[in-house]
């Protein structure tokens, strides 16, 4: 006993079996780090995007909110649709939308950041599962939750307009809703192109067409991003290699050659609209958007523009967490290669074939499917280019100042933000290849997780202060607001014409009084119309 009690010792105490146990505690952590890294991130980034639907109740109006509000409810949706192509600048869908937000008052402009924000995290969740199988891996929900949620983060609070970009009703369906609306079109592209049936690739096209139109009577600036982007893809599918080509690249073309065709017929009821023709008439003398110096002065107002861009250093978490999305997708790969291996040797070895012998079926896990160089490329062009003609636009509608409109920046963040997630991802991906060719790779690769889910939070800690700001201002004007809203329909209800109204700003946007030409002060025209008195004076 005494002889087979040390053997057993020496078994449980053999320096092989301890190291073993070592490899599988460690092998057991590196398979819990990722998604626990993933999981910090997606409550850092959730808890600021439901900061951002919470304020939604405290929405107030103000600036256009006000001349919404009122015709909404005097004109109905089709009369402020009628209004704003026949007066104020020809954008049926916008007009018709913001209809349908007014409709009941205040209601549609607190509930409208919830709604935008849980439609665009669940596109870019499905659109990022999308990416992910197009790599060849197998889509995990958390890491992708973790990029849909800071993406949308960053947009909302790493810019200079935070209020107007997320909470104000006439900029987040001008500016904000289409990125929400192109990457659900995009995903709707997908399903077309891939699509066997021909009845079902046809109501797709048509209905990219359609969207494509309203798009172009919903928002200039993304039109022109949005537009730029088919015509990449196109000209891409056009000058695919390969005989084989011409049937793969002709889907895909005709869906980028007909949003193209549905964006440029909505720009141009926009423009020879009424509306539109009056705005443009107020409008001063000014030089040819084409002139030289015209030309100079735009490209100066786009690097300003940029140097804002650049400046806010946690625009660097979408790389991140695009990076942490790339190493759960080799985990996938590494794990499906596995599982085939597994099975591949198990019916060598019941078939007793040479191939065995020879470890058949243990080669390494699949790698990432690799992307061609000038896809890789393509949101390089497309985001500068795509500012550029965004800022184009504001300095021929809004002057020399226009550049400044952050709330328009929106049109070709998005693009920026996902190409960033993007190349982060293949980073990622890369970063994680075949983890157990080397020694100290899975070591690394775990240090890599660390790094990048350190590098996501330090991004998402980085907009807290704007939303305590944005938080602070909007809970306080709030209070304000509906005090001297009570205020004033007690003394629209004893009859009285006229009323006294304190100006209450929040998100640089213009209150009644914001000029000292009471015949240019829309704003206080609208107030009164919506309070129904025949003006209101400062008090």
């Amino acid at each position: 006993m005494g002889t087979a009690s040390m053997a057993g010792e020496g078994v449980r105490g053999h320096p092989s079996a301890t190291g073993r146990r070592t490899a599988v505690r460690r092998a057991r952590l590196h398979r819990l780090l990722l998604p626990g890294v993933c999981a910090t991130v997606v409550a850092a980034a959730g808890a600021l995007i439901a900061v951002g639907c919470f304020l939604g109740l405290y929405v107030r109006p103000t600036s256009d909110d006000w001349c919404a509000a009122w015709k909404s409810r005097d004109l109905g949706v089709l009369g402020i649709t009628a209004d704003f192509y026949t007066t104020q600048n020809g954008r049926v869908t916008n007009a018709f939308l913001s209809g349908l937000v007014y409709a009941d008052g205040l209601t549609g402009i607190k509930v409208l950041p919830t709604v935008l924000t849980v439609a665009f995290t669940a596109g870019l969740v499905l659109l990022g599962r999308e990416f992910v199988r197009h790599l060849g891996g197998r889509p995990r929900l958390l890491p992708l939750t973790a990029c849909a949620l800071l993406i949308q983060a960053l947009l909302y609070y790493a810019g200079t307009r935070s209020y107007q970009v997320l909470l104000w009703a006439p900029a987040t369906i001008s500016h904000t809703l289409p990125s929400v609306i192109g990457v659900w079109a995009l995903l709707l592209a997908v399903r077309t192109v891939r699509h066997r049936s021909a009845a079902v690739r046809g109501a797709g096209f048509a209905a990219g067409f359609l969207i494509a139109f309203a798009t172009g009577t919903l928002s200039e600036p993304f039109a022109l991003v949005s537009g730029l982007l088919a015509a990449a893809v196109g000209l891409l599918a056009l000058l695919r290699p390969g005989p084989a080509a011409a049937r793969i690249r002709r889907r895909p073309l005709i869906w980028c050659l007909l949003w193209c065709a549905g964006l440029v017929c909505g720009l141009a009821v926009l423009y020879t609209s009424p509306g539109a023709r009056w705005r443009r008439a107020q409008q001063p003398e000014r030089e040819s958007m084409l002139s030289a110096a015209e030309l100079r002065a735009t490209f100066d107002d786009w690097l300003h523009m940029w140097d804002v861009v650049t400046g806010q250093w946690a625009h660097l978490g979408a790389a991140a967490v695009g990076v942490l999305l790339g190493l759960g997708l080799q985990s996938s790969l590494g794990i499906r290669g596995r599982g085939r291996s597994r099975g591949s040797g198990r019916r060598q070895g019941r078939g007793g074939g040479r191939g065995g012998g020879r470890g058949g079926g243990q080669g390494p896990p699949p790698g990432v499917r690799r992307l061609p160089v000038s896809v890789l490329l393509l949101p390089v062009p497309v985001v500068l280019l795509g500012s550029f003609a965004v800022v184009a636009g504001l300095r021929s509608g809004y002057g020399p100042t226009g550049w400044t409109y952050a709330r328009t920046w929106t049109s070709y963040l998005v693009p920026m933000e996902l190409a960033l997630c993007c190349y982060g991802a293949l980073l990622g991906a890369r970063a994680a290849r075949r983890p157990s060719a080397r020694p100290g790779t899975r070591t690394a690769v775990g240090a890599g997780t660390v790094a990048a889910g350190c590098l996501a939070l330090a991004s998402a800690a980085a907009l807290v202060p704007n939303v305590q700001q944005l938080t602070t201002a909007t809970v306080t004007r709030a209070a304000a607001w509906d005090a001297q809203n009570a205020r004033i329909r007690a003394e629209a209800a004893r009859g009285a014409a006229d009323a006294g109204y304190t100006p209450l700003h929040i998100g640089n946007l213009a209150e009644p009084f914001f000029t000292g030409n009471p015949a240019r002060d829309w704003v206080a025209a609208c107030v009164s119309k919506w309070y129904g008195l025949d003006r209101i004076h400062r008090r």
